[in-house]
């Protein structure tokens, strides 16, 4: 007898940059040259301050459950953060750690989301945003950038506005862009919220991932009046590259952590004690490693920038953070961009991710998270496929 599958289940579409990593590990398994360009994972080993820390907690035996939303101490590292990094001040009950920023972000959402509430999302964006909503039964209004630098702007913001609309997520730096949200654009999507009686989930993965004269703001800074409706989301894998670790966390107002914490006592329980005390460490002791791996992804950026410029039909715009390249291959003979992919894939064993995956068709994402070595060899390989057509 086959099993019953839920009308949820049907409806949620597969990570798209999952698909593509897992077929680029198939074809390199079975002997071919694969050069990965698409996962969204920094190269570098976790900080040995993060690796310390883990040993320190095995040895004294911290192998059992936590508190739901995290050890003090770790509570205690993101409050310090945040108030000297951005000059806010969290409380412990209004601080949750997760099994990794995904899974507080599907938390967040699950409390923040009723059937049928529109959730309003600049677009190019995350992949999982759409389908957390979803699966919340909301629906994400998605907001075109593509013609405004990769940043929202008002006309479009206002329009799509409806008497359904509950928030909107935003995330800067951007993946798939790169783009960073400057203080102009972040004071308008707050008056908007605070004309509309919004939440704002502000995702900032990236925030220590930004380059040349771009910088990053939390949105609190321009607009502290919100402070009541914003949660913000965080987490050590792209900073501290502790991606395998699993901590995201999420601050915002104590009732909404509250009703979070809630949810995830029976979802998860606690995420896991070691990655938890290894995240202590970094975040209290690896600031030179943060700043050293930043600048060695600007480098990296650069050089990609470089090499990309010198192929013909492509076009893209300088990303000022993260660590991805958002290519326009519409000025190829295949503007297709999933079709691109698949061609390059297949007949140059280089591995990109489709840009109708974050609701940008035309465009491609390459990260650059990666050696130079790599950076240099897969470029070449995708100039010698654009010119082959």
């Amino acid at each position: 007898m086959k099993l019953k599958i839920s009308k949820r289940a049907e409806k949620i579409s597969p990570s798209a940059t999952f698909a593509v990593a897992s077929l680029a590990r198939e074809l390199k398994a079975s002997g071919h040259p694969v050069l990965s360009f698409s996962a969204g994972e920094p190269d570098f080993s976790s900080p040995k301050s993060a690796i310390d820390a883990a040993h320190s907690a095995i040895d004294r035996g911290e192998t059992h459950y936590t508190a739901n939303s995290g050890v003090p101490e770790l509570k205690r590292a993101i409050a310090d953060y945040y108030k000297n990094r951005f000059g806010l001040e969290y409380a412990p009950k209004e601080i949750i750690v997760s099994g990794g920023a995904k899974q507080v972000l599907y938390e967040a959402i699950q409390v923040l989301v009723d059937d049928s509430d529109e959730v309003m999302l600049p677009a190019p964006a995350w992949v999982s945003y759409v389908e957390q909503i979803q699966i919340a039964h909301g629906n994400a209004v998605v907001i075109d950038t593509a013609d405004t630098g990769f940043v929202p702007a008002k006309p479009e913001v206002e329009r799509a506005l409806s008497s359904k609309t509950v928030g909107m997520i935003i995330n800067s730096p951007n993946n798939p862009t790169g783009a960073v949200y400057g203080a102009r654009t972040l004071e308008m999507l707050a008056d908007v919220a605070r004309s509309n009686d919004l939440w704002i989930v502000y995702d900032e993965i990236y925030e220590r991932l930004v380059y040349g004269g771009a910088k990053h703001l939390n949105i609190l800074q321009v607009a502290p009046d919100l402070r009541d409706r914003v949660l913000i989301i965080n987490g050590v894998s792209k900073a501290y590259s502790m991606t395998g670790w699993r901590i995201g966390y999420a601050l915002g107002p104590g009732e909404v952590i509250a009703r979070m914490d809630d949810m995830q006592s029976h979802m998860a329980s606690n995420p896991s004690s070691i990655s938890q005390w290894a995240s202590v460490g970094a975040i209290v002791q690896a600031e030179d490693d943060v700043e050293s791996r930043r600048a060695e992804f600007e480098r990296r950026r650069d050089i990609l920038l470089s090499l990309l410029g010198e192929v013909k039909g492509i076009s893209l715009a300088c990303p000022d953070g993260a660590f991805y390249a958002f290519i326009d291959v519409r000025g190829t003979k295949i503007p297709d961009d999933k079709e691109f992919c698949r061609r390059v894939l297949e007949e140059k064993y280089v591995a990109l991710v489709p840009g109708d995956a974050f609701f940008a068709p035309g465009f491609v994402r390459m990260s650059y998270a990666c050696s130079e070595g790599d950076i240099r060899e897969g470029v070449s390989r995708v100039k010698e496929f654009i010119e082959s057509l």
